[in-house]
């Protein structure tokens, strides 16, 4: 079982049609089977995402990841099927596809229809990321009912129940 650990960009180059997030050691690692695994660029080193689509360009890429000797490799496919893993991209993707950079210095009119289409895409990220956060919010409680603990279980559901 994959899940994520920590997932930061070692910086974030954008353009008029991708947004690249570019990784390198220790800023991504994950669990497989209870182990911890760090990220090494020995193959792929960023997820680049497609402005207009708002999908990841490169998805058949490997990334490889490490623990002493032992290696493996994980597709962006794979990584796309994790909750955690959406969740990071998100936080760091959102603030770039706000706006194309090309954009801020090329001022033009906005047609309405398009204003609506980009309202109707926001409203569409918000329900997307509401439904990752409770997907969070499930797996959070799942763990604590996994680890039998009793505390943090009855904690999250009183959060739950009030949000």
């Amino acid at each position: 079982m994959l899940s994520i650990k920590m997932l930061k960009p070692y910086y974030v180059k954008d353009d008029e049609r991708y947004i690249r997030v570019v990784l390198a050691y220790q800023y991504f690692s994950l669990y497989v089977d209870g182990e911890l695994y760090h990220f090494v660029p020995l193959e792929a080193k960023e997820i680049i995402i497609d402005r207009d689509k708002k999908k990841v360009h490169n998805v058949l890429d490997i990334f490889v990841f490490q623990r002493g000797k032992k290696m493996i490799y994980v597709s962006i496919t794979d990584l796309l099927q994790l909750p955690d893993f959406l969740t990071h991209l998100n936080s760091i993707v959102r603030p770039y596809l706000n706006e194309k950079p090309e954009a801020k210095s090329n001022e033009r009119k906005v047609d309405p229809v398009m204003k609506t289409k980009n309202q109707k895409e926001e409203m569409e990220l918000d329900v997307l990321f509401k439904e990752l956060e409770q997907l969070n919010f499930s797996r959070m409680i799942d763990m604590a009912l996994d680890n039998r603990d009793r505390d943090t279980f009855f904690d999250l559901l009183d959060k739950k129940n009030f949000a």
